[in-house]
């Protein structure tokens, strides 16, 4: 009965130690995914951030230009400093003109460039 126990006591270590192992290899996977997510994000975060201060510093300059000449007033100021708003719907637009686009050119033109003959499969009248 001892032996039996020493046995069991074994093979759940053995166990255990591959459960481990397993452990331990896929969550190296997941900390270089992890690594990979984290290193694009603080790269995509640094070019946003260096392109809005250059187009903050371009409106800086062109609001400088206009008030030297002496042409900035309130209404051009709000507008040049105002970020642009971005919607969805103009893209949804697009988006359903290309697609209707796309219906009308598969649904017209297969039957502009292969037109069937006049008396084949011609419905009857009257019958």
């Amino acid at each position: 009965m001892n032996k039996e126990l020493e046995k069991k006591s074994e093979e759940l270590e053995q166990t255990l130690a591959k459960q481990l192992e397993l452990l331990k290899k896929d969550s190296e996977e997941w900390l270089k995914v992890g690594a990979v997510v984290l290193v694009a994000g603080l790269l995509t975060y640094g070019i946003v951030k260096a392109t809005r201060k250059k187009k903050v510093n371009k409106t800086e300059k062109a609001l400088e230009a206009l008030e030297q000449q002496g042409l900035l007033t309130k209404d051009i100021e709000e507008k040049l400093r105002k970020p642009a708003k971005s919607s969805f719907w103009p893209t949804l637009s697009q988006r359903l003109l290309i697609l209707g686009l796309a219906l009308a050119k598969e649904k017209f033109l297969t039957n502009l460039l292969n037109p069937q003959p006049e008396n084949a499969q011609a419905p009857e009248k009257g019958r």
